[in-house]
């Protein structure tokens, strides 16, 4: 493979306008999923701009750009997916048909090892290393919102009807709802902000927007403005006031659910749910095909899905002791995650104890 590794400054315009055409033609072809907006250059590039260490490989067949594989590498070699920990899609970008060596490629960046937990389907060369599967949850619109809302009907009949009846009573109770699907005004950005980091420490999670990093990237992509990346912040108004919103990424044909919250005072109205409705019509007439909500179970992505994708977690290595070494100090940390957000009867007591927790540090 004919394989040249840059800076993000340094892609070209044309290197870019290739990147996004190959998630172009890969949807056309039946790979809807290198078509999310979490593996546009868009993404790598405002990740370069908050983080270190962030390169792109190109591989090229006769001078042309056939292949795009966004990363992260410390000093020592060790690589992860650009954005580890808040990316939803990661891979190699590429022509339909198109296969590489992984270690080949590893090798071509300088890496001994690279981490993934969000790799999607169809990266065989990659998959080789995962070592577990898990659920994407997608609500699927590519046949129009009332396409999909028939389909929820039929296999969460009570969820539809108790959540459409909560919406008319929100309008009743607090006046004339109003969802904006594309707001652009910053301030709304910062009241969904602030509720998302008070969810965190309410729940005992850590804030994510705490870390400087992920503040810087989220304001940044609130002003990405590109066909195959665009930051989309969606609200949902009860008269005067917005009561639920949420951040995520949309190409063409996705739209990458990232960063929801709602305001608590008004949760007996589901109002979260109520808006990721309003996002699948707005959605749906955008021309998306489908919303995917992430990994991660989560009662609420149960009841709105109707079908599902699958991401990996893992690692490909060579052979070489920094890989073997970051491998053995990182494995047991992810296994023991794992396997505490698969079993209820562990799960349950952790998540207790985590909001109790996080009701404490609010207390004092």
């Amino acid at each position: 493979m004919d394989i040249s590794v840059h800076r993000p400054g340094e892609l070209t315009a044309a290197d870019r306008v290739a990147w996004a055409a190959l998630q172009a033609s890969a949807a056309a072809e039946g790979s809807p999923q290198l078509a999310n907006p979490f593996l546009a250059p868009q993404f790598a590039l405002a990740v370069g701009r908050c983080r270190r260490g962030v390169r792109i490989a190109v591989v090229r067949e006769e001078g042309a750009p056939v292949a795009f594989f966004p990363y992260q590498r410390t000093a020592w070699g060790v690589g992860r997916a650009v954005g580890l920990g808040v990316s939803d899609a990661q891979g190699v970008v590429h022509r339909p048909g198109f296969q590489w060596d992984a270690r080949e490629l590893l090798h071509a960046c300088g890496l001994s090892i690279w981490e993934f937990d969000h790799l999607v389907e169809g990266q065989k060369p990659f998959e080789l290393g995962a070592t577990g599967a898990f659920a994407s949850p997608v609500m699927d619109v590519e046949q129009g919102y009332d396409s999909y809302l028939a389909a929820l009907r039929q296999q969460s009949p009570r969820f539809t009807r108790t959540t459409l009846a909560k919406e008319r009573k929100l309008a009743r109770d607090l006046g004339e709802l109003r969802y904006v699907h594309d707001e652009r005004d910053p301030a709304a950005l910062d009241t969904l902000i602030a509720w998302k980091s008070a969810q965190y420490r309410r729940t005992g999670r850590s804030d994510r927007f705490a870390r400087p990093w992920i503040y810087h990237l989220v304001k940044q992509l609130f002003h990405t403005r590109e066909e195959s990346c665009r930051g989309l912040l969606s609200v949902l108004w009860a008269g005067e006031r917005p009561i639920a919103a949420h951040f995520g990424l949309c190409s063409p044909t996705v739209l990458a659910c990232w960063f929801p919250a709602y305001d608590p005072e008004f949760g007996k109205y589901s109002p979260g749910l109520v808006l990721h409705l309003r996002m699948a019509r707005g959605a749906a007439g955008s021309g998306v095909a489908h919303l995917d909500l992430g990994r991660g179970d989560k009662a609420y992505k149960d009841s709105l899905k109707t079908r599902q994708l699958t991401v990996s977690e893992g690692w490909v290595t060579r052979c070489h002791p920094v890989a073997l070494g970051y491998r053995a100090r990182r494995a047991p940390v992810r296994a023991l995650r794992n396997t505490v957000l698969s079993r209820p009867a562990l799960f349950e007591p952790a998540d207790r104890l985590l909001k109790q927790m996080g009701r404490l540090r609010q207390s004092g």
